[in-house]
């Protein structure tokens, strides 16, 4: 018969009152072996960088670097090998560069000095002419009438005063007689000297008149070369034109103007006072081409305030016409020169907390020794060493950031070494003078031949162990 759905429901036991402390303990227990198993994870990993880490690091200085084994049975690093090169005496220019601007020493804008029609224009643009060479010539008919005019006029007061001082002899002659008033005598010197006043006056009129046809004729007042031309045959021209009628720009010797910095300004000025010669180089753009050589010239009076440089001044021949008005070149400024300096090339010197230092070789040794140095002038591919180093050493260029002090290196050149007097590349026993066993090809065939042999040995005692049977 099937239970009634209202009977209560089937008992259950119930639980052990131990349950809840046991899964406490237990959980507490779980826990622990967690931890216990991390702290083991982390100190196994740290022994395991700890090894790897002592087994890559570099020697320290003084300790063997050989491939022997080093103190505590573990082997040192290899020899590295190096680039080298050698500490040269050489005579070092102090060089100043500098970035200046071409300006000729003379430019000019020709303009007419009379008014009237252009006539004539006798240069053509861009050619090179001479102080006082004909450019171009205005309508003189003017100037020529008012040359005439002034002479005229001239030639007639001239003779009025002729006339004056004949009349004035002849009333002093009276006046020396008595027979003559002193009033007429003084009014005709008066009328004497007022005439050559007068005659004084037409001269200059003259004068004027014969220079404004002089200008008539338009000429180069310097030397150098002619600009575009700015107005053509047919137009007024005058004195008061802007544009003028072309621009004369002196190029040859040319002038080159740069900035130095404020230190240098002293030493500029002694050499410059001493009369020394100090050349000057003009370069390109991309300072690979000189454009022209030249020479020092002067030094500004005054510090600019604003960039703390003084401007100075070289001047260039320019016989090739290489420098143009306003260009921008790259100045080249020798100083003065030092020699037998001591000089490594730029990456032979190093930087450390301590200072300059270089990586000095021992050639017979083959190691290197740490060498603080004191650099002093540098150029685009040497620097020099002022003390720590001298002349004929051997520094290292290449694979400097592998070594330390004390450390073996192998040299370009030097040949591959083998381990216990082996020679590698014969595979010669130093010991017993017996060639290990080749092929033809050399090494690579020998430890062929060695496995072949390997190979065959079991076959070999195979074969003896059936024939005694």
């Amino acid at each position: 018969m099937a239970p009634h759905l209202d009977s209560p429901p089937a008992h259950t036991p119930p639980l052990p009152a131990s349950t809840p402390a046991s899964s406490r303990r237990l959980s507490r227990r779980t826990r622990w072996l967690g931890s216990l198993l991390a702290l083991a994870i982390l100190a196994g990993t740290g022994w395991l960088a700890w090894h790897l880490t002592r087994a890559d690091s570099p020697p320290e200085p003084g300790a063997r670097t050989s491939g022997t084994s080093g103190p505590g049975g573990r082997r040192s690093a290899p020899p590295s090998t190096v680039g080298v090169a050698t500490a040269e005496s050489s005579r070092l220019p102090v060089i100043l560069d500098a970035l200046g601007t071409v300006t000729p020493q003379a430019s000019v804008k020709v303009r007419p000095q009379v008014s009237g029609v252009l006539e004539k224009v006798l240069f053509k643009e861009g050619q090179m002419v001479r102080a006082g060479d004909l450019m171009a010539t205005i309508n003189a008919r003017q100037f020529e009438l008012a040359l005439m005019q002034a002479s005229g006029q001239r030639q007639r007061d001239e003779a009025q005063l002729a006339s004056a001082r004949v009349t004035l002899v002849r009333f002093t002659t009276l006046l020396a007689q008595d027979s003559i008033a002193r009033q007429e005598v003084d009014s005709q010197a008066a009328l004497v000297k007022q005439l050559e006043g007068t005659v004084m006056i037409n001269k200059a009129n003259e004068g004027a008149a014969r220079l404004n046809l002089g200008y008539a004729r338009v000429v180069a007042p310097i030397s150098g070369r002619v600009g575009l031309r700015t107005v053509d045959v047919g137009n007024v021209v005058s004195n008061l034109d802007a544009n003028g009628i072309a621009v004369i720009t002196q190029v040859s010797p040319v002038d080159v103007v740069f900035a130095v910095p404020q230190d240098q300004a002293a030493a500029l000025q002694q050499a410059v006072g001493a009369g020394t010669a100090m050349k000057v180089t003009a370069l390109d753009r991309t300072r690979a081409n000189a454009l022209d050589t030249g020479m020092f010239a002067s030094l500004d009076n005054q510090v600019d305030v604003q960039t703390g440089t003084v401007r100075a001044k070289a001047r260039f021949p320019n016989s090739q016409l290489a420098l143009f008005p306003s260009q921008f070149v790259n100045v080249r400024l020798e100083l003065r020169v030092i020699d037998n300096a001591v000089t490594v090339p730029v990456a032979a010197l190093r930087h450390g907390n301590a200072g300059d230092y270089v990586y000095a070789v021992n050639a017979a040794e083959r190691t290197v020794s740490l060498r603080a140095v004191e650099r002093g002038l540098a150029t685009a591919d040497k620097v020099q060493i002022v003390s720590g180093l001298k002349a004929g050493e051997l520094v290292i260029t290449e694979g400097a950031d592998r070594l330390k002090d004390g450390a073996s290196v192998v040299l370009p050149g030097d040949g591959p070494k083998s381990p216990k007097g082996m020679n590698g590349a014969n595979g010669a026993n130093a010991g017993t003078g017996r060639p290990k066993r080749l092929g033809a090809s050399g090494t690579a065939d020998g430890a062929a031949a060695s496995a072949s042999d390997a190979a065959s040995a079991p076959r070999r005692r195979r074969a003896s162990q059936a024939e005694g049977a």
